[in-house]
């Protein structure tokens, strides 16, 4: 889906680009408004698809955590379970205590990596997404000042042609 939001912000990026300007305005650009209209509507549709793969990531990295925490729980059962069958000769005792700690370090620090690198997973799928709704945008500012600077020069140039046929002193000027 970012593909398709990079797609049309090109698409929109090389119509703005080749657009064709006018003869005395060489700093103005002229586009095709129901193509822009088009383009961006398609952009609009495509950023909620964007957002709501987000929103499955942090759902996905939920359920990813709450399962570290179900293997944790699974693990510290089994081993009370295993220090509870174990002899209560107070050195086989001991060590069954010591091999249970050891397995909840390990359980508890592999579930802190395990949420770590969720985090950070869903951390970066949520700035790449901010990043290209971001860009999406920006693109969109400034086509629309584009489009309304070229609109606005476009009646100008209307204005400036009326006035120049309405006005008999334009004639004699450009005659004289």
């Amino acid at each position: 889906m970012a593909n398709d939001i990079n797609r049309l912000i090109d698409m929109l990026y090389e119509r703005i680009e080749d657009a064709k300007a006018p003869a005395l305005k060489p700093n103005m650009s002229m586009v095709d408004r129901d193509e822009m209209l088009d383009l961006l509507d398609e952009l609009r549709a495509a950023l909620p698809v964007e957002i709501k793969r987000a929103q499955e990531l942090l759902a996905a990295r939920e359920k990813f955590v709450d399962e570290a925490k179900r293997d944790v729980d699974r693990m510290m059962r089994q081993a009370e379970l295993e220090a509870k069958t174990k002899v209560s000769d107070s050195e086989v005792l001991y060590a069954a205590k010591e091999k249970a700690r050891q397995i909840v370090a390990r359980a508890e620090e592999r579930s802190r990596q395990l949420y770590q690198v969720a985090n950070e997973y869903a951390e970066d799928a949520l700035a790449r997404t901010e990043e290209a709704v971001q860009a999406a945008l920006d693109e969109v500012k400034q086509s629309r000042v584009q489009f309304r600077t070229a609109s606005a020069a476009k009646m100008q140039e209307q204005r400036d042609k009326l006035d120049g046929k309405n006005d008999p002193d334009a004639e004699d000027k450009e005659n004289g």
